[in-house]
């Protein structure tokens, strides 16, 4: 009893303790920059040793809003005190409340609360398929998806049943049947494969974000829409990391105007507080799926209700999708800047504050070099491909911060090369 008395009350006190812990009873499924956060406030983290840091990866777009942000953090202490978790078994006070705001917000009839954004992609996959058989007439086990090479949608079984990467996929099989894969941002492709009356939805992120922030040509979405139209096929989009006023807009698909029939969110939905998703969708899709058929323990209670609702107020009220917008003009401006005096940023793109430089390696320079660089220096990023680093910084960032990061980012890169 002692002994395990002494295991409950130990505490990190340095960093290289908290990573050798990591590295012996955690684990590695993860390769993490060698660093440890301790402490966040807006854009800013701190190591264990108070180092500060900008966070320009935002735990992958979900602190949107910036870390513990007071009005979210305020909502989360406020029903943590009051009640946490009744399962669905029974109705709660604010499940009702958040589905309102979020349907009337995004304008969809219904949407189902999940918890991961994983888990929403499953609950949109199981959605295609019950509109397949029960509304578009499909024959039994035959409904297809049709999906895209480099995507992401999370790392369940059934959806890197869909994934192109041997890294979701080896070792796991056999996988889920039912996905037909083609390139991204290709219509042509798109057109074909929608001529299988098998296929019952189209399941596609608006920006591929793990694959590199890839942004398709003007007009992929609209082609999509177009597309899914002309054939009765469902348009799945996933938001989870491009939405919340990442890109400059609410939604990435608001760039086009255009409505998918199935909506994928998840990560800033909680400001980055704890996993809250959401899939949405019109009647005639949600209400498929019966009572018992599908659902979650966790999905929609109180507490992931109560930072949903603050985390969707103050992307609206502090207006982020402008804010975003904005600043990512200064950061590709910069960027660009920058890689006119060097060599080594091959490439710029980005939308809002979703953007990424590609790396020219050289020597044994590499985007792992580079991160490591700029960690050293107090701003935190992350490759995302061998030679692509993903620079997305909560969307409350002002021009000043922003200008300190640039120039943060320009001395790192002028010293390596």
């Amino acid at each position: 009893m002692i002994h395990q008395m002494n295991a409950l009350s130990n505490r990190v006190e340095s960093s290289q303790q908290a990573m050798e812990w990591e590295d012996r009873f955690g684990a590695h499924n993860y390769h993490p920059l060698p660093v440890v956060l301790d402490k966040g406030k807006g854009i800013e983290v701190w190591d264990v040793e108070g180092k500060r840091y900008f966070d320009f990866l935002s735990a992958y777009s979900a602190v949107n809003q910036g870390h513990c942000h007071p009005r979210i953090i305020e909502a989360l202490t406020e029903q943590a005190g009051k009640l946490t978790l009744t399962s669905r078994a029974f109705y709660n006070s604010r499940l009702g409340e958040f589905e309102k705001l979020i349907c009337e917000m995004l304008g969809y009839d219904k949407v189902l609360a999940m918890n991961s954004g994983a888990e929403a992609n499953e609950t949109a996959l199981k959605l295609a398929r019950k509109w397949a058989y029960k509304v578009k007439g499909v024959p039994a086990d035959r409904a297809k998806i049709v999906a895209v090479q480099n995507n992401f949608h999370g790392r369940t079984l059934g959806i890197v049943s869909a994934s192109t990467e041997a890294a979701s996929t080896d070792h796991y099989g056999p996988f889920l049947p039912g996905f037909v894969i083609i390139p991204y941002n290709d219509l042509k492709a798109l057109e074909e494969a929608l001529q299988d009356p098998d296929v019952c939805a189209f399941w596609v992120e608006p920006i591929q974000g793990e694959a590199g922030v890839i942004i398709p040509d003007y007009g992929y979405m609209s082609g999509i829409r177009k597309l899914c139209d002309q054939n009765n096929v469902l348009f799945m989009a996933d938001e989870v990391q491009t939405g919340m006023a990442r890109t400059g807009k609410m939604l990435a698909c608001d760039h086009e105007l255009v409505r998918p029939e199935v909506l994928i969110l998840g990560k800033a939905l909680s400001g980055g507080t704890m996993p809250v998703s959401a899939v949405l969708a019109d009647d005639e899709i949600m209400l498929t799926i019966k009572p018992g058929e599908h659902g979650s323990t966790f999905g929609g209670n109180p507490l992931a209700c109560a930072v949903g609702i603050a985390s969707l107020q103050v992307l609206v009220e502090e207006n982020l999708s402008d804010n975003a917008h904005r600043m990512g003009k200064i950061f590709r401006t910069r960027m660009e800047e920058i890689a006119m005096k060097s060599s080594l940023i091959r490439a710029v793109r980005g939308k809002g504050l979703l953007n990424a430089i590609d790396i020219e390696p050289i020597g044994d320079t590499t985007a792992w070099e580079v991160c490591v660089a700029l960690k050293d220096k107090g701003l935190l990023a992350k490759p995302t491909r061998q030679d692509t680093i993903r620079f997305a910084p909560p969307l409350i960032i002002n021009e000043q911060q922003m200008l300190e990061c640039c120039h943060i980012i320009e001395e790192s890169i002028l010293t390596i090369s």
